[in-house]
C-alpha cells in the first residue's frame, strides 16, 4: 500500500515518486484509519491525506502518469476484456503483465488460460489503455473485445476502500481493491468443463444491440439467458428462458434435457423402432429452434453457441457486447430489458447507461440483495442474507461475525497485526513487527 514517502519503493524505476501533499512525523500518523463521513471527505483524504498522487513515474515506453491533484483530474475507469485465442505458451505473460499492473496502479483481475485472456481492470484511463496495449503486443491477443464503464466519485471512494460502508471483508478477493491485481493461470478463460468446445473454430452468429431486439420479439426465437440463476433473479430479458443454473458448467446437461438431445426415440416413446430412420432425424432438428443467448459482456455467450452448435443446432445467435453493450447503447425507452444486470465488481448492479444499480452484496455468499431482503430476519450484515442463512452452519456464522467485527474496527481483515509476524525479543518476550519494517 502506498505512504506518504517520497519514493516509490514497489517501482523498479527509480525515477518514480510520489507527490506527497503532507509530511507529518511518523509520531502523528494515527495508528488506525479516520472514519470517512462522505464521498466529498473520501476524495480529499483519497489524494490528500493518504497521498497517492503519482508524479514523474514513467512505464517502461518512458511516458510519464500524468499528476492527480484530485479525483476529477484522472477519474477510474473500467473495462472489462476477453480474447479467445490459441494461447498454449501463456503463461510467459503473467510476471511482466502483473509488473506492469502492479506499477500503473492498476488494479481487478486477469485469468490466462491456454485457450485466451480474460479480465476486468480498473485505473485511470491512461494507465489501463497502457494495459491493454502491452497485452496485445501478443498478435495472439489483438483485437480485444472490451466493454468500458465509467466510475463515479461514490464508486471510487468504495473502490478505494475508503468507505466505512465498504467492507473490504468480503473482500480480500474482490475485483477492484486499489492496490491489488491479481493474473491468474487456469485451464479455461471461462470454465464450461469441455475443452472440445472452441469458439477459436466457430461460433455462433454476433447480433448488435440495435438490432437485438427484432431478433427476441420473433415468436419463432428462443431466447436463453446462459447467466447463473443469482445473476437472473435480478434482470433479464422479456420472454427470456432462465436455465436456473449455479454454474456455467452446467449449462450443456441443461441443454441435454431441455431439448431432450441425448434420447433416442426408443427412450422418447418406448414403442418406436430403435433404428434412426430420417423421419426422425427431421424430429431432432425440429427439436433445435433457432436460439438467441445473452450473457453479460459476451463472453460465456461464445462458448455456449459453440457448444449448441457442435450439438447440431442451425441458427445460434448471441447478443454482441453482452447485457452491457446494450444497457449502454439502447435507450431506456426502447430497452426489452427488465431490472437490472449483476457485474462482478464492486458496483454489484448496473442499469442503463450503465450507473450503479440499487442493489447491495451479501458477504457470505457474495449474492446480490435488494433492500427489502435487508429488511428480512435472515439479514445480517456480513455474515449472511436470505438466500444463504439455511445453507450456513452455525461454525460459519460465528467466523464471519468475527471478521466482520476484525474490519469494524481495524479496516482490515486480521487486525492491526495483519503482515506481522511474532519474535522473541532479549527479555523473552513476544512482541509483533512488521515483516521486513521498523515498529511505527
Amino acid at each position: 500500500m502506498l505512504s506518504s514517502s517520497t519514493t516509490c519503493s514497489t517501482n523498479p524505476n527509480p525515477n518514480c515518486t510520489l507527490q506527497p501533499t503532507m509530511n507529518k512525523p511518523n509520531s502523528e500518523i494515527p495508528s488506525k484509519p479516520p472514519k470517512i463521513q462522505s464521498f466529498k471527505e473520501s476524495a480529499n483524504t483519497l489524494f490528500n491525506s493518504q497521498s497517492l498522487a503519482i508524479s514523474k513515474c514513467f512505464s517502461s515506453n518512458t511516458k510519464s502518469v500524468p499528476v492527480c491533484e484530485s479525483l476529477e483530474e484522472c477519474p477510474l475507469v473500467v473495462v472489462s476484456f476477453y480474447k479467445f485465442a490459441d494461447f498454449p505458451d501463456h503463461a510467459y505473460l503473467r510476471k511482466p503483465l502483473k509488473e506492469l499492473c502492479e506499477r500503473l496502479r492498476v488494479s481487478g483481475g486477469i485469468i490466462l488460460a491456454p485457450e485466451g485472456i480474460n479480465g476486468s481492470i480498473c485505473g485511470t484511463r491512461d494507465s489501463v489503455e497502457e494495459v491493454l496495449a502491452f497485452i496485445q503486443t501478443d498478435e495472439r491477443l489483438k483485437g480485444l473485445r472490451r466493454i468500458e464503464s465509467p466510475v463515479s466519485p461514490e464508486e471510487e471512494a468504495i473502490h478505494h476502500g475508503h468507505m466505512s460502508s465498504s467492507p473490504l471483508a468480503a473482500g480480500e478477493d474482490a475485483p477492484f481493491r486499489w492496490d491489488h491485481v491479481r493474473v491468474k493461470l487456469k485451464k479455461e478463460i471461462v470454465t464450461l468443463g469441455m475443452p472440445s468446445v472452441s469458439p477459436i473454430e466457430k461460433v455462433g452468429e454476433y447480433v448488435s444491440p440495435k438490432e437485438w431486439n427484432e431478433l427476441i420479439s420473433d415468436p419463432d426465437t428462443v431466447v436463453i439467458d446462459v447467466r447463473n440463476d443469482y445473476e437472473t433473479r435480478i434482470g433479464k430479458f422479456k420472454r427470456a428462458v432462465d436455465p436456473c443454473t449455479t454454474a456455467f458448467r452446467k449449462f450443456p446437461s441443461w441443454v441435454d434435457e431441455q431439448f431432450e438431445l441425448n434420447k433416442s426415440e426408443s427412450q422418447i416413446n418406448p414403442d418406436s423402432p430403435s433404428e434412426t430412420t430420417a423421419e426422425q432425424e427431421e424430429e431432432t432438428e425440429k427439436k433445435m429452434p433457432r436460439v438467441a443467448m445473452y450473457c453479460t459482456g459476451g463472453i460465456r455467450c461464445e462458448k455456449a453457441s459453440s457448444f449448441l452448435l457442435s450439438k447440431g443446432f442451425k441458427e445460434v445467435y448471441h447478443l454482441q457486447g453482452g447485457i452491457l453493450k446494450y444497457l449502454e447503447e439502447v435507450p431506456r425507452a426502447e430497452s426489452l430489458w427488465e431490472g437490472e444486470c449483476f457485474v462482478f465488481d464492486k458496483r454489484v448492479s448496473v442499469e442503463h447507461g450503465l450507473v450503479q444499480g440499487t442493489y447491495k452484496l451479501c458477504y457470505g455468499c457474495k449474492e446480490p440483495v435488494s433492500d427489502a431482503d435487508m429488511e428480512a430476519p435472515e439479514w445480517e450484515y456480513g455474515v449472511t442474507c436470505p438466500y444463504c442463512y439455511s445453507s450456513k452452519s452455525e461454525e460459519e456464522k460465528e467466523r464471519a461475525r468475527a471478521r466482520q467485527k476484525q474490519f469494524e474496527r481495524w479496516g482490515i481483515i486480521g487486525g492491526p497485526d495483519k503482515g506481522r509476524k511474532a519474535i522473541k525479543t532479549v527479555e523473552g518476550e513476544k512482541r509483533s513487527v512488521e515483516q521486513g519494517r521498523p515498529d511505527i
